[in-house]
């Protein structure tokens, strides 16, 4: 009877992880520059801070799988289709970094963090897992679970022989990333099959919770045939899995001496689907280096015989917020770029309404931790990974109506955005950028000043689409243009960007 009944469970999460592969139209959306991406930290997603002090005290509740189902309708009314949840695997408690330890040391790859948990649940761990994904298909929202690049020290001691060793037998730490070590990969011609078939067995869990796809923390420091075996065991039980690089062009050079190096274009080509786009920098570009970025993607994303994509990383959770960096102008900038760019948008929790992941006990004595570290670690101005903080969110009514208004355009003009030619047009002002989308007629410009400090007066923007009995249609900015003999006459305040529909007569 017991036989049978394991047989039965076996063929029930095969046939749920099969059913979850047929549903699954992700890579598509993707592709196609469809996918609208929010990633979140699942411990801080709904954590109930009863007492306002920004942190998770006794008594009060962190975030889970079952708690987050509460927030997934706010996200569906911002038009998020795509989660990328931060890694929910369990974390290292020696070594680490945080009262909580970050959610990218993992303590191993094949069972979940038990921080994501609702005690007070007769579910499982898994069963809980699979009902947050099944409630966020349920709203149409697909979800990308985050696999870690390295493991933790604890990981280290029970299973040395998936990590790299030193002449002393130490393990590796790469670059400054004290909490975590560096695994043994192996190298192209020869593969470290053990560490393959721990992340085989990643594969295997996350199927069996309804995923959609991962994304591939650092996944520059493994070799290409690494994941051309991973995506393929992968792809064998769901060809619309989404394998998404953390990879960019501007990464030049592995994080330890140890470690292996494939870079952006080599994991493409290894049969990632997509990576994160350099467009982080725009915080010091000109308009030049601006253009010359989305050129270069449009460029490479064409170089393969299957399709690829980029995300428009320009805020990730390794990235000060934009507040803090150029005040809420920059975060409105931002969420129109997304909602007019060709390629697919991607935000962080909190960005909506401008959080600042300023946390006033930041690096502090803490009275109580959960790992071999009493202070809280944060990184200034970044989303917290180290300790069971607030639930992430910002006061700037400002920046939420601009992004939701933003998130509706994208929404209402799709193809426009998805499909339609994109023509930067030269102001003659290295400061200011602005773009042209036409598709069947109809036609938008971007405009907006890299300047956050000072504005930029006198802006002429002349385009072909410009007609005599032109009307302008302000969808984003302030009114203050005029047309004058088929050009556009503005000014930009400090970090200013402006929508404008033109609207030609018959």
């Amino acid at each position: 009877m017991k036989k049978k009944l394991l047989m039965f469970l076996v063929i029930l999460s095969l046939s749920s992880a099969c059913l979850a592969g047929e549903n699954n139209n992700l890579r598509t959306l993707f592709l196609n520059n469809k996918a609208n991406i929010c990633a979140i930290n699942l411990r801080t997603f709904n954590a109930q801070d009863l007492n306002g002090n920004e942190i998770i005290d006794e008594g009060e509740t962190s975030g889970n799988f079952l708690n987050a189902v509460e927030r997934l309708d706010e996200l569906k009314k911002l038009n998020i289709n795509t989660l990328h949840v931060l890694p929910i695997t369990p974390v290292g408690k020696l070594k680490a970094l945080g009262t909580a330890g970050s959610v990218y040391a993992a303590e191993n790859f094949w069972s979940i963090n038990p921080q994501l948990v609702d005690k007070n649940s007769e579910l499982t761990d898994i069963e809980q897992a699979r009902r947050f994904i099944d409630e966020c298909h349920k709203r149409g929202i697909r979800v990308i679970i985050d696999l870690p690049s390295c493991g933790s020290y604890d990981l280290f001691l029970t299973h040395p022989e998936l990590f790299i060793k030193d002449s002393r037998q130490c393990s590796i730490v790469p670059t400054d990333w004290t909490d975590v070590r560096l695994l043994q990969t192996g190298s192209n011609k020869r593969l470290n099959q053990d560490l393959l078939d721990v992340h085989k067995k990643f594969i295997d869990m996350i199927l069996s919770i309804g995923a959609d796809g991962i994304r591939a923390d650092v996944a520059t420091i493994k070799p290409a045939n690494f994941w051309v075996e991973i995506i393929k065991y992968t792809r064998a039980k769901d060809p619309q899995f989404l394998f998404l690089a953390e990879a960019s062009d501007s990464w030049r050079e592995p994080p330890s001496i140890y470690a292996e190096f494939t870079p952006y274009d080599k994991l493409l080509q290894a049969g990632f689907d997509g990576y994160y786009g350099s467009f982080f920098n725009l915080k010091e570009w000109n308009a030049e280096d601006f253009f010359e970025h989305i050129k270069f993607n449009q460029k490479l994303l064409k170089s393969y015989k299957e399709p690829k994509s980029v995300i428009l990383s320009f805020t990730t959770h390794d990235e000060v917020s934009p507040v803090v960096l150029h005040g809420e102008s920059f975060s409105i900038m931002i969420s129109w770029l997304e909602a007019t760019l060709p390629f697919n948008p991607y935000y962080i929790d909190g960005f909506f309404n401008g959080d600042t992941y300023l946390y006033g006990w930041a690096n502090t004595k803490a009275g109580k931790s959960e790992t071999d570290d009493d202070y809280y670690f944060v990184h200034r101005g970044k989303m917290d990974l180290f300790n069971f903080s607030r639930k992430p969110g910002g006061n700037s009514e400002t920046i939420l109506k601009n992004f939701k208004q933003a998130s509706d355009f994208r929404k209402e003009n799709i193809e426009l955005v998805t499909k339609g030619c994109f023509t930067p047009i030269d102001t003659k002002n290295s400061k200011v950028f602005a773009f042209v989308r036409t598709l069947h007629g109809d036609t938008i410009i971007v405009t907006g000043n890299l300047d956050f400090k000072n504005p930029q007066n006198g802006i002429s923007i002349k385009d072909s689409n410009i007609k005599k009995n032109s009307e302008l249609e302000i969808i984003a900015g302030n009114d203050n243009i005029k047309l004058v003999r088929r050009n556009i006459h503005t000014d930009l305040n400090p970090g200013e960007i402006k929508v404008i529909r033109i609207k030609n007569g018959k």
